[in-house]
């Protein structure tokens, strides 16, 4: 099943300054990728329920929550009250996968899981049929502006084939040093979620960039 593609920029790399106006600024996007950390499962500290909450506010955009946290099914509550409309959870940090994933669609939200790019597909072979989507990361989680790990793109191929052989329903997502120069290699690899962060909020123009995404990505689904 050939998915839309969907271009979902990373506020990681926003002014929180601005944190509003730079929402408002992607209107055209398909989604809101937030990234969750705790400086524990990665070496970094972003943000919480407060601060997805007031981005819900200042968005009509789906909010894609990518929580790379310890304990996560502990906080997954918190997260869709604040306004989540996908949940992403890392295999590595759910000791209970399934029983995360459980939660996350019995909240009525969205249910990702996430390989960080070192981790193998088998390690997600038995929830395959219960998650809406899979984020395959391209670079170590932690940190924005890093370059695209290339053997993602293999994964990702992989990744299609073992969703078509089963005949599931499910979306894959990339993260992680996806720019303008590169979507169409990930769009002809099998993604259609596109996750950007500084290839989108380190240009001058968003809405551009983002129309510039759509068009390389569409053009490589041409061919």
């Amino acid at each position: 099943m050939a998915h839309p593609i969907r271009i979902a920029p990373s506020i990681l790399s926003a002014d929180f300054g601005r944190l509003a106006e730079e929402v408002a600024a992607i209107a055209s996007a398909d989604y809101v990728h937030v990234d969750v950390m705790d400086g524990h499962f990665v070496p970094n500290l972003t943000i919480g329920p407060v601060v997805i909450d007031a981005v819900r506010r200042a968005t009509k955009l789906p909010l894609d929550v990518h929580l790379m946290i310890e304990d996560a099914e502990r906080w997954v509550p918190d997260y869709a009250r604040a306004g989540a409309d996908s949940i992403g959870v890392h295999v590595e940090a759910c000791p209970h996968l399934h029983r995360t994933i459980g939660q996350i669609r019995e909240l009525g939200k969205r249910a990702c899981v996430v390989l960080n790019p070192a981790t193998p597909l088998e390690m997600i072979e038995w929830v395959l049929r219960d998650v809406h989507m899979v984020l395959v990361m391209s670079v170590n989680p932690g940190f924005g502006g890093q370059k695209l790990i290339a053997s993602a793109l293999e994964k990702i191929t992989a990744l299609r084939a073992m969703i078509e052989a089963r005949g599931l329903d499910v979306e894959i997502e990339i993260d992680g040093g996806v720019k303008v120069d590169n979507i169409a290699d990930v769009v002809r690899a099998g993604a259609n979620v596109i996750v950007s962060g500084s290839g989108i909020f380190g240009t001058k123009d968003y809405a551009a960039t983002i129309a510039k995404m759509r068009e390389h990505a569409e053009a490589a689904r041409r061919r």
